[in-house]
């Protein structure tokens, strides 16, 4: 039975942090860098000022603990979550999967918007999981937890524990890798996903013999991305502890790392703070901090690369790891396509979804749901609308919670 939570950090956790950042060793930085050797030197000193001395957990903690937080054992594993009912009977249940470095805040700007009823009274009911080894889900305490096991306890979430019958789920980043799994091995459980991604294991398993001309282009600028942008991932995907010492044990180093990526990944144009407050990275930051889950959270890049180590390396596998069923999606698909993302052709995408919807967006980020929480709740209301012919009010009562 899930129970309600209440995010409360001790004092003596934001003491300490205050402490290790008075005794921070700054290095140097090649002068006029700017960001291009990584997170800029001068920014991340005034961001981090501000952590010390302007920056009130407090009132941030107010601001999470209004919305209504849960936890749930799932299969002897406990899934911390938002549920946020929409303001309208039987709304469609929404499960929305934040990626990384990000978490379940990625969506606190989308969900009023969903629940919300609009012109037509339709509505979803907002679920926001916390990724197992992110925030205030439990740490993996062993490997093989992967996307397709956070699938299962997501599903069953939403299933088994919420009551409901059938539920839509929208990813991005990570996200999108899960609610594809969902989508492969849960299918009748879903009226559609919705995606900000197209997981790239798809072109980098696919041989280029078979990829056309557009999609040679795709997998060119995929592979130039992951040698210009990518060290990260390689890191995180191999040897993820020995990274992780460091940033669980400094506030600057995690600060570091994780705000590169919100500057880099977003549509900020070189201004992180065009695209997200200070508060709003470092209670993203503080999170990651207070929980000590930097280093689980990286375990799922290290399971991703096990698996695609085992198919592009073991000549006898002849099924993608990612997806053991050998199976097309055939659950309706959306897409929303934001600018800094890098997307593939449609038609490539659609050899492994039901595409049913994409949509070029003309503004925004990776971490759309911060940046542009109006265009995407935009989207993902027209998809639930649209969803393949789906009957609206058989789906609210398919979707009854129980």
């Amino acid at each position: 039975m899930k129970k309600p939570f209440q995010i409360t950090l001790d004092q003596s956790v934001l003491d300490d942090l205050k402490k290790r950042i008075e005794s921070t060793r700054w290095p140097d930085e090649i002068e006029n860098s700017k960001w291009e050797h990584g997170t800029n030197k001068s920014y991340l000193q005034e961001l981090i000022e501000y952590w010390y001395r302007d920056f009130d957990w407090k009132k941030q903690e107010d601001h999470l603990n209004s919305f209504a937080h849960f936890k749930a054992t799932i299969d002897d594993f406990e899934i911390h979550f938002i549920h946020q009912k929409g303001k309208t009977k039987n709304s469609i249940p929404l499960l929305l999967i934040h990626g990384w470095p990000d978490s379940f805040i990625r969506f606190l700007k989308l969900a009023p918007l969903l629940t919300e009823a609009d012109e037509n009274g339709f509505s979803f009911d907002v679920i926001i999981p916390s990724i197992p080894g992110h925030g205030f889900s439990a740490i993996p305490q062993a490997s093989g937890m992967n996307a397709k096991k956070i699938a299962k306890l997501f599903t069953k979430l939403m299933t088994a524990e919420l009551g409901y019958e059938k539920f839509m789920a929208h990813g991005g980043d990570q996200g999108s890798v899960v609610a594809e799994q969902i989508a492969l091995y849960h299918p009748d459980s879903l009226f559609g996903i919705h995606m900000t991604d197209i997981p790239y294991h798809h072109i980098l398993t696919t041989p280029p013999a078979d990829l056309n001309e557009a999609e040679k282009k795709y997998l060119a600028a995929v592979t130039k991305w992951q040698m210009t942008e990518g060290a990260y991932n390689m890191i995180q995907s191999t040897k993820p502890q020995t990274l992780a010492y460091g940033l669980n044990d400094s506030p600057v180093g995690l600060a570091a790392w994780i705000v590169e990526k919100f500057h880099t990944w977003s549509d900020a144009h070189g201004n992180i703070e065009s695209c997200f407050t200070k508060d709003e990275l470092l209670t993203n930051i503080t999170i990651y901090w207070a929980t000590q889950t930097i280093a689980s959270s990286f375990r799922l890049y290290t399971e991703a690369m096990n698996d695609m180590m085992q198919y592009m390396y073991n000549p006898l596998t002849k099924i993608n790891p990612f997806d053991k069923t050998g199976n097309k999606i055939e659950v309706p698909t959306a897409v929303a396509e934001f600018r800094t993302d890098l997307l593939p052709p449609k038609d490539f995408a659609n050899k492994f979804f039901n595409i049913q919807r994409w949509t070029e967006m003309p503004r925004g980020g990776h971490f759309a749901a911060m940046e542009q929480p109006s265009l995407l709740a935009n989207d993902i209301r027209e998809f639930g609308r649209s969803c393949s012919g789906i009957d609206l009010e058989k789906a609210r009562r398919m979707a009854h919670v129980n």
